[in-house]
């Protein structure tokens, strides 16, 4: 027997899961789905997932033999704070609502999965056909407050158990919601993916031997510090002139504008040829094989940063901002650096020991893949969250 999620259990049958997702991409909420999925099958569940879209994780997940359901979740995002944007994500859930109503009652389903705290018509439905919710919870959602409040009622929930991606998540949604609620389960990475690989990444960016490559990786957004990376870059170019910098990942839709605000900093901080901007990749480890150090800029609690772990695993020294789960998941100055947000300048000075040293660099990176294989290990991750799914109520 094993105990997590607040509940026993010690066999499972085979279970009708309805997962419900908030998008189709593939950056880390959605890896994490997919890594779930992948367990699921392979115990022989009967997988359901709806989308609001279709997108690259679709194919992924009908290749693991799950039943593909497109239709509007009502998500909520930002771009909808506003009256005709909750009015037309009312309208959204409640289509919604009555939509997977019939798909429970017509697949049986046990279990409703909710990935991320934008989707909120499955506790609803849950509470209406007396089924199981789990809510796995990897955000951090300040503002505005009513949303906050709102969201942590529904946490609250009598037949919902939640699942944060670190201790940062549940402090904050403990605030209204009842600890017993909440169980921490950080993202596990499969470590082995990252050793030993080989990159041509250096090559195609023709950067010399002793170039220092500097990079992050994510959704171009507001909140994810690229415009704070090219400050940093800006800084580190003054009194280091073998580095180069990049950028990989793409805007959500809405939000193109933003690469021509780090265009207008790249010209800004006089870094012409030093940054490269590649969209979204699927061949992260060439990526991360190619890096010297890893940066993860957030200007707000990003709050268990997959791009940390898998940096780790890939023996890189992290940089991060000293918020959200990344304090959990690097020790300052042992496995990582830990920055000040939006102060380029200390920053900077900050990471010199990293620019100047190279076997500082190399030790740092060799100590975070540690950390990374004793703390985030894939397969402490796959018995926790099939204890969640599994349990005997």
């Amino acid at each position: 027997m094993n105990l997590f999620c607040g509940y026993i259990y010690s066999s499972y049958s085979t279970m009708r899961i309805l997962f419900l997702h908030s998008s189709s991409d593939l950056y880390g909420a959605s890896k994490i789905l997919l890594a779930i999925n992948e367990l699921c099958a392979k115990k022989g569940h009967e997988i359901t997932v709806v989308l609001s879209e279709d997108g690259p994780l679709a194919p992924k997940l009908k290749a693991l033999g799950a039943t593909i359901v497109i239709t509007d979740l009502g998500i909520l995002r930002r771009q909808y704070l506003n009256p005709a944007g909750m009015l037309n994500r009312l309208v959204a859930n409640f289509k919604a609502y009555a939509t997977l109503t019939e798909l429970c009652k017509s697949k049986q389903i046990d279990l409703i999965y909710s990935n991320t705290t934008g989707v909120i018509v499955g506790v609803f439905v849950a509470a209406k056909l007396g089924i199981r919710h789990l809510w796995h919870i990897h955000e951090i959602i300040e503002k505005p407050t009513l949303l906050f409040r709102l969201l942590s009622r529904l946490i609250n929930t009598k037949n919902n158990q939640a699942i944060a991606v670190s201790e940062a998540v549940k402090k904050h949604w403990t605030k209204y919601v009842h600890p017993n609620k909440i169980d921490v389960l950080y993202n596990g990475v499969d470590y082995w993916l990252f050793e030993n690989t080989a990159s041509d990444l250096r090559q195609t960016l023709r950067l010399q031997p002793d170039t220092i490559l500097i990079g992050m990786m994510g959704r171009v957004h507001f909140w994810k510090g690229q415009d704070y990376f090219v400050h940093i870059a800006g800084e580190i170019f003054k009194s280091h002139k073998n580095v180069h910098f990049l950028i990989v990942g793409d805007a959500f839709a809405g939000y193109e504008y933003l690469h021509d605000n780090i265009n207008n900093l790249i010209d800004a901080n006089h870094l012409q040829g030093k940054v490269t901007q590649l969209p979204y990749r699927s061949d992260i480890t060439n990526i991360y094989g190619a890096l010297d150090i890893f940066i993860l800029p957030s200007l707000l609690p990003d709050p268990a940063p997959a791009v940390v772990t898998e940096a780790m695993a890939a023996g890189l020294p992290v940089v991060a901002t000293q918020q959200g789960g990344a304090v959990e998941m690097i020790e300052n100055e042992v496995s990582g650096l830990l920055i000040p947000i939006n102060n380029a300048a200390a920053a900077a000075k900050i990471m010199e020991p990293l620019l100047s040293n190279l076997t500082y660099r190399k030790n740092m990176g060799m100590q975070a893949k540690k950390r990374m294989q004793e703390k985030f290990s894939r397969t402490q991750f796959n018995e926790q969250i099939m204890a969640c799914i599994e349990k005997k109520s």
